[in-house]
């Protein structure tokens, strides 16, 4: 007990209350100028939308992957669970600059898109895509573990009852994955929200359009302003407790669901 808390007091609380106490020094009219000016707000809107489409998209796609994984035998499967790990891995500002090199006009995919009209690279859908790339095996893993827990019996049971595929899984599959797609989503919605490195080489980091407030945050320290800084990451941090309080009440009252049923 007394080492988990020493870890948990050096590793986060210190740092965060850091920050807390930095950015309480400007005082209040001075915070409010700094986090609610135009260009912050314009990170603020950047960021959040872009991990919100970038979470959904993992949302639909991770819970597809996972199913895949857990429900069917196919050559190669092994290596395609383990590619899953591979944003874990991998340096984000090299994952960064390898989907620049692919999505560029000149890239692999960018060749092929551009002549559509779509243009991933240094726009707002290159920043979606590396959060999309670095939050996909948050939802994946852990949904993952809890499909392959299920009792097949009980989707035998349904079907033999008349309940129709998609019925069977929206009924009795989906109400049991509840929590842990909860969970998914969140660490997921987290992740996209903090990432620096895979973005910063994609979004063309151009103020009002592209910059991202993790960015934003880093150019404040590189002009020494450590207040301004701490306030633009405050922030985050309040969004980020927000959301983990409404994640664990969402998960308690999912439970709560699969206790009653």
């Amino acid at each position: 007990l007394g080492v988990t808390l020493f870890y948990v007091s050096v590793i986060i609380a210190l740092p965060v209350a850091a920050l807390v106490f930095k950015a309480a020094s400007l005082g209040p009219s001075a915070y409010w100028q700094i986090i609610s000016s135009e260009r912050a707000v314009a990170s603020y809107t950047v960021t959040v939308l872009s991990a919100l489409v970038a979470t959904l998209f993992n949302l639909v796609f991770g819970l597809a992957l996972a199913w895949v994984l857990v429900r069917y035998r196919f050559p190669g499967r092994r290596l395609l669970d383990a590619m899953v790990d591979l944003p874990f891995a991998l340096p984000t500002a090299v994952a960064g600059i390898a989907l620049t090199t692919l999505f560029a006009p000149g890239g692999w995919f960018g060749a092929v898109l551009d002549p559509l009209g779509i243009q991933i690279a240094y726009t707002p859908l290159g920043i979606m895509v590396a959060m999309c790339f670095t939050s996909l095996p948050f939802i994946v893993r852990t949904v993952q573990p809890v499909l392959e827990e299920i009792d097949p019996a009980l989707e035998e049971a349904a079907l033999s009852l008349g309940e129709s595929d998609g019925g069977t899984f929206r009924k009795v599959i989906l109400p049991l994955l509840g929590p842990a797609l909860i969970a998914g989503v969140s660490l997921s919605f987290a992740r996209s929200l903090g990432e620096f490195g895979a973005i910063i080489f994609i979004a063309g980091n151009q103020p009002m359009s592209t910059e991202i407030t993790a960015l934003l945050v880093f150019i404040r320290l590189e002009e020494y302003d450590y207040a301004a800084a701490a306030a633009i990451a405050s922030v985050l941090l309040f969004t980020a407790f927000v959301m983990l309080a409404a994640t664990n009440l969402m998960q308690r009252r999912a439970l709560r669901y699969m206790e009653r049923g």
